[in-house]
């Protein structure tokens, strides 16, 4: 098992480059299932949780090869309909599969999927929507049996009870493949749902609403290949942006989307960091120090996250851990995962003044002088948040599981001693 062991309070400067979203590139290669024709995929991250899910594929009868650094092809003339079980156990963008297989085979089995132990992650939504479109299922076990009956599919008026990424997803991917009309209600609007919007409209489906809450489908059979490319990473935009500011840095990052990042800056400037914006390169200066910008009558401000254009929930982590390097008090209000703050028992070890609230609330009171510690990585962004930590910490700092942090982000460890940190991956 590989672990980080990581030398803080070293300034660091330089570029950096956001890979490939990773959650617009799991459902992309589920989309390339929905067609017998080559799919070609740019921007794709090479991070563990991609790497799964082309073991997934290519166990299923696909044909996935990488033909560049970041670049996939893929092709799918036949499917097999029952994924490995095994490696399903591994990402929760396994589940991503119904949709493709239902399309394709009429017919699906999947288990329950895996992924970060943040909280409960509910399939409802998957499974109401899919069957307002006519698929039926029965639950065995751990293992979800889903087909299609001889009436065949149906397009439909689908209200989740709830926005959900992949719920949203699986809608989009299915009812791109239904004739006639279907509307998604309140669907996710997220920048890797947007991205799965442009993929599916290049393949065939005509998608009305994207960026918004409604989205209105009106598939067609078959679809047809297509080339797309995977948007930079939001999340690790924001992952850097916490980095230039817990290690009082100057950072830049390129490229940079402003239509997709302006949730993930809004609470960093509460945090006190201020950005520059020249073309498509975000430069973040945490060299000035950060104070926390408090809300009206000097009221304590609260930072909570929420569906998009809310603040995203995978970049609260980095946000606890930036705030115990800004000069006053702050309340850090996680409100879509019961489990996600866990890992601040973590951070308070390594010298944070924080208190853990409840499952969902931490009120973090700093500057907090930081001290090197051993920790381990209990899931993707907790894991980075706490890279970051030590980054920023006086001593030396190993960090264990860092396995979980490949699942997300793309050979962390070289591109931050790019940017001068004493960090080495050791066994």
């Amino acid at each position: 098992m590989s672990v980080f062991r990581i030398e803080g309070g070293v300034p660091l400067s330089g570029t950096i480059i956001p890979r490939g979203n990773k959650n617009e590139a799991l459902p992309a290669l589920a989309a390339a299932l929905l067609t017998a024709d080559e799919v070609v995929l740019d921007n794709v991250p090479r991070i563990a949780d991609i790497a799964t899910m082309v073991d997934l594929m290519r166990g299923m009868g696909a044909v996935v090869e990488w033909v560049g650094a970041h670049r996939l092809r893929v092709q799918a003339s036949s499917l097999m309909s029952e994924p490995d079980a095994g490696l399903c156990g591994q990402i929760r963008g396994s589940f991503l599969l119904a949709s493709p297989l239902l399309a394709r085979e009429w017919k699906a089995r999947l288990p329950s999927p895996g992924g970060d132990k943040i909280g409960r992650r509910r399939l409802d939504p998957h499974l109401s929507a899919l069957s307002a479109m006519g698929v039926s299922w029965h639950l065995a076990g751990s293992t979800i049996d889903m087909s299609v009956g001889t009436s065949g599919f149906r397009p439909a008026a689908i209200e989740l009870d709830e926005p959900g990424v992949t719920a949203t997803e699986n809608a989009l991917m299915l009812a791109s493949c239904i004739d006639g009309e279907t509307t998604i209600y309140p669907a996710a609007c997220e920048p890797h749902v947007q991205g799965l919007c442009r993929m599916l409209s290049a393949m065939g489906a005509d998608i009305v609403g994207v960026g918004t809450n409604r989205l209105t489908v009106r598939g067609t059979w078959p679809l047809h290949g297509c080339n797309h490319t995977i948007s930079a990473d939001h999340i690790e935009i924001g992952s850097f942006i916490g980095l230039a500011a817990a290690t009082g840095s100057l950072l830049a990052i390129d490229p940079v989307d402003p239509a997709l990042v302006g949730p993930v800056l809004r609470p960093f400037r509460k945090l006190g960091i201020s950005f520059t914006s020249e073309g498509s390169t975000l430069q973040c200066d945490g060299r000035q120090g950060l104070t926390v910008e408090p809300e009206l009558g000097g009221a304590v401000p609260v930072i909570d996250d929420g569906p998009w254009p809310a603040v995203p929930a995978d970049v609260m982590s980095i946000l606890v851990v930036t705030a115990t390097q800004a000069q006053g008090t702050v309340l850090v209000f996680e409100k879509m995962f019961e489990s996600r703050l866990f890992w601040v028992d973590r951070l308070i070890a390594m010298g944070a003044n924080a208190i853990l609230c409840d499952p969902h609330r931490v009120v973090v009171v700093g500057p907090s002088r930081l001290h090197g510690t051993t920790v381990a990585s209990p899931d993707i962004r907790a894991g980075m948040a706490l890279v970051i930590a030590a980054l920023a910490a006086e001593g030396t700092s190993i960090i264990q599981n860092v396995s979980q942090i490949d699942r997300g982000y793309e050979t962390i460890d070289e591109r931050l001693a790019g940017l001068g940190a004493r960090i080495l991956r050791e066994e």
